[in-house]
């Protein structure tokens, strides 16, 4: 089967992962997360972050994300975030639906929020008839494929806490941004600050499912509920968690991320050498955007299908996995500069 630079979701299930699954398919364990897998992914993440700490499995990123900030979000609080992020762009008003709280959104070119982005809407506190903010949202690495600093993320931290908000992040390639700020989740996450987590499983190798982590767990109180009524609560959960079990056996985490953001920076590399083809964003996780002459985007997409990202500016998104090769990028780029050549 044809092999694509549309999504990291787009790529199959790393061996190992499949392995994963297969041995906790024998014989009958307790349903709902009463098995061993579970537990000891659990203990896992809490060697991973710190002991004090509250995990729950999901089947997919959307709905980690919309129970979570639904667990910590009145339906009359908002939850700032980049116009970019998932939850505002990619989950079909399901953060609004389920949770009934507003986003708040702000446009940035390369998806990062700053403490000045927050500020505007710190007004009107306290005064009934406007939505109360109440959770920061970042996603790390972001929809463009760029990272949060370490200390970013703590200044973002500070801000929020300071003003009595939360901070959330959507780590949906949260190990993409680990190996490339060549920092452990620890750093990146707890020494920051930051209050929960959706830790993402599936862009990385994982068949399917998603942790939501309660780094302060007094916000974790009624999680289980919301999981409950989100329809998040796999009762088979074991084949959620022999896979993050297996993700972080070992370095197959960091090796999965690590090669697709070694194919995306060659990706964007050759890219650069191809003429009037402008790379737009900082090339830092699995994700190269480019400004393509659009004469020559339909004939790319036969061989190997992406997105365009803007339609008005023919800017694509080109996203590489854990099993994207070489050999592939290198038949792209030989394949664009062929078609600019002709073009020209």
């Amino acid at each position: 089967m044809k092999k694509t630079l549309a999504s990291d979701n787009y790529a199959g299930t790393s061996p190992e992962i499949i392995e994963a699954i297969t041995k906790v398919n024998n014989g009958h364990q307790g349903a709902y997360g009463a098995d061993e897998a579970t537990l000891e992914a659990a203990k896992m993440f809490k060697r991973l972050l710190k002991e004090d700490i509250e995990v729950f499995f999901t089947m997919n990123g959307t709905g980690a994300n919309v129970t979570a900030l639904s667990t910590v979000c009145p339906s009359y609080g908002a939850v700032i975030c980049s116009s970019a992020a998932h939850i505002n762009v990619d989950e079909c008003g399901a953060p609004e639906k389920f949770g009934g709280f507003k986003l708040l959104t702000v446009e940035k070119q390369d998806g990062k929020l700053t403490p000045q982005d927050i500020q505007p809407f710190l007004v009107n506190l306290g005064e009934q008839h406007w939505s109360q903010p109440k959770v920061v949202s970042i996603t790390q690495a972001t929809e463009y494929g760029t990272i949060y600093s370490v200390a970013e993320i703590k200044e973002i931290v500070d801000f929020a806490h300071k003003n009595n908000l939360l901070v959330h992040v959507d780590g949906a390639r949260i190990s993409n941004a680990a190996v490339s700020l060549g920092v452990s989740f620890k750093e990146m996450l707890v020494d920051t600050g930051v209050d929960f987590i959706s830790f993402g499983g599936t862009k990385n190798g994982l068949m399917f499912g998603e942790a939501v982590i309660f780094l302060n767990t007094k916000l974790a109180e009624n999680y289980k509920y919301v999981r409950k009524q989100g329809m998040q609560l796999l009762s088979k959960m074991r084949f959620i968690s022999a896979q993050f079990l297996a993700l972080f056996d070992g370095d197959l985490w960091s090796k999965n991320a690590s090669h697709a953001n070694k194919m995306a920076q060659l990706l964007a590399d050759g890219l650069s050498k191809v003429p009037n083809v402008e790379i737009t964003q900082r090339v830092q996780a699995n994700g190269v955007f480019a400004i393509i002459d659009p004469s020559v985007i339909p004939v790319l997409q036969e061989q190997s299908p992406f997105y365009v990202w803007n339609e008005q500016t023919h800017e694509v998104r080109l996203m590489c996995s854990f099993d994207t090769t070489e050999e592939e990028i290198n038949q792209f780029i030989a394949t664009l500069e062929k078609l600019s050549s002709v073009s020209v």
